[in-house]
């Protein structure tokens, strides 16, 4: 597969985890937050931000859709109050994406009908991202086909069968570059329903590139999943713990989230290539390993026996595998403790 190009990144083999800094609700209603965590996650090593764009008629109805009383957003009690709550007012748009463009990071949406789709083309969005709970809107998936833009798919609430017709209607309709993300919807997710060993098949079995959607409590899935090959990483994030918001409570404090990008970094180092060469660095500890020293005097003429010479560290004499040889043999020289075996002093 070709690598993907946004803005002035790539995303796929041979380039670094695309990192996305997921806002979703945690802006608490207040713009000022969403600024300030857009230029928060900008800080904190994120090569994109992403908001999620509806209003809660655009994705609910009015009549009380009542929210499970084991859900983790039970309190809010149906599903209309919930997304008038964690909506991102569309009249914030305008100056999220002045202060994006001013920061040089990347800012689009998650988008839940035809209407968002239409609100994001006004702005210089370069992708769209599919909720888990979209994948089976054909109609939506048509739309943003049809932009010609990046589209990344959430597939936490898809079977294969799902996967395949999203992925099969987006290309029918004109979309060559599509991310699929491995994702399970359950918050917080369990670390062992997460199956991070499922984004390799993704590539293969779709033949797209990969990554997570995280809803993990911490970073070190999302570490796991770029070490496995995750070519993209969506994580919330919230300014701190000290104000709870709605997704608060499975998303990274900014600190969080910058420790988190960093280790990705460090794990992308890590991965490397196949190498059996020692490294600049160990080629300074080389000299660590064992050889061949006198461990008691010897004259000359003296046979070398186990009495005598012995394996060591550090490494300045001959290897280990030559004692078998030296046994028996003569000294050429008077030989005192410490002293290194070379050839030269072996008759």
């Amino acid at each position: 597969m070709n690598s993907i190009e946004i803005g002035n990144k790539h995303i796929g083999e041979g380039h670094q985890a695309y990192i996305i800094a997921e806002l979703s609700g945690n802006h608490g209603g207040k713009i000022e937050h969403a600024l300030d965590l857009l230029r928060a996650a900008h800080e904190a090593g994120a090569d994109a931000v992403k908001l999620q764009v509806y209003r809660p008629d655009t994705i609910t109805l009015k009549p009380d859709f009542a929210i499970s009383p084991d859900n983790a957003w039970a309190a809010y009690k149906t599903l209309y109050n919930l997304y008038e709550y964690a909506h991102t007012p569309w009249t914030w748009l305008p100056r999220l994406f002045e202060v994006a463009e001013e920061l040089g990071i990347e800012l689009f949406g998650s988008v839940f009908d035809e209407t968002s789709v239409d609100e994001l083309e006004k702005y210089p969005v370069k992708a769209y991202k599919i909720a888990s709970p979209e994948i089976v809107d054909m109609a939506l998936l048509e739309k943003v086909a049809k932009t010609g833009k990046l589209v990344i798919v959430s597939t936490g609430l898809a079977v294969a069968c799902n996967i395949d017709e999203a992925v099969r209607c987006l290309r029918t309709h004109g979309c060559e570059d599509i991310v699929l993300l491995k994702c399970t919807t359950a918050y917080p997710t369990p670390p062992e329903e997460v199956n991070l060993k499922t984004i390799q098949n993704l590539k293969e079995t779709f033949h797209c590139h990969a990554g997570l959607s995280d809803h993990t409590v911490g970073s070190g899935v999302s570490i796991a999943a770029v070490a496995l090959g995750a070519s993209v990483i969506e994580k919330h994030i919230k300014l701190n713990n000290s104000e709870e918001t709605v997704d608060s409570f499975f998303s990274l404090t900014v600190a969080e989230f910058k420790t988190m990008a960093g280790e990705i970094r460090n794990a992308e180092k890590a991965i490397g290539r196949v190498n059996y060469d020692l490294t600049k660095g160990a080629l300074l500890n080389k000299h660590g390993r064992r050889s061949l020293y006198v461990s008691a005097p010897i004259k000359k003429g003296q046979i070398f026996s186990a009495d005598n010479i012995k394996s060591v560290r550090p490494g300045y004499g001959l290897e280990p595998k030559y004692k078998p040889i030296v046994l028996g043999r003569k000294a050429t020289k008077d030989l005192d403790i410490g002293d290194r075996l070379s050839w030269d002093v072996i008759e």
